[in-house]
This record gives structure tokens, sequence and C-alpha cells, in this order.
């Protein structure tokens, strides 16, 4: 598990609104203690006229989830979760959400 993974969101605080976490952070940086994460949620409460290329779309278990890349934050790893799903085969949506939010293009 590790980059690419969507992990099931361990805080219940958020869960409701982002059942998953999806870890960005390389598989490299995987001894830090912390790493980086897209909440997940809904695809059916997010706005239509969502940027697609900022909120790439996700399947899991026959259902549609939305990446809110622009809520990208950092957690413990401790804290991460159980992982859920693997998101690997979304790599270069992945990629151009994370480029598209810090260089707009």
């Amino acid at each position: 598990m590790g980059q690419f993974w969507a992990y099931t969101n361990p805080n219940p605080a958020t869960r409701d609104s982002y059942p998953f976490l999806l870890e960005i952070q390389s598989n490299l940086l995987r001894d830090l203690g912390t790493t980086v994460v897209i909440p997940l949620t809904s695809s059916k409460t997010t706005n239509e006229s969502r940027m697609s290329h900022l909120n790439p779309e996700f399947e899991i278990n026959d259902e549609s989830y939305t990446g809110i890349t622009q809520e990208i934050a950092g957690l413990e790893r401790k804290h991460l979760g159980q992982p859920a799903y693997d998101l690997t085969h979304y790599h270069s949506e992945i990629i151009a959400a994370i480029d598209f939010m810090i260089s707009g293009v």
C-alpha cells in the first residue's frame, strides 16, 4: 500500500463528508511520520460545475468519488486508517490534478 491508495477515513468528524483519503506522497518517503492526502467525497455531493482537471473522479465499489485536490492535507501516518482501494490506475489523472493546482496548467 502507499502512493495512490485510498484509505478509509479514520476521523469520525469528517468521515461522512470524506469517506476516503487518497495518499499521494511518494513511497520513497515512507519512513516519514507524516504523509500527504487528498480527501475523496461522494460525487453525488459535488457541484456540477466542478473543475475536472482539479477534481478527478474515481470509481470505488461501483460508486463515484471526487478528489478534492484543493483540500490537500498532511497527516500523521499512524492516523491514516486502513488501506481500502488501489487507485494507481488513475496515476495520470491524480498527477494532472496536483500539477493543475500548483501551476494552473
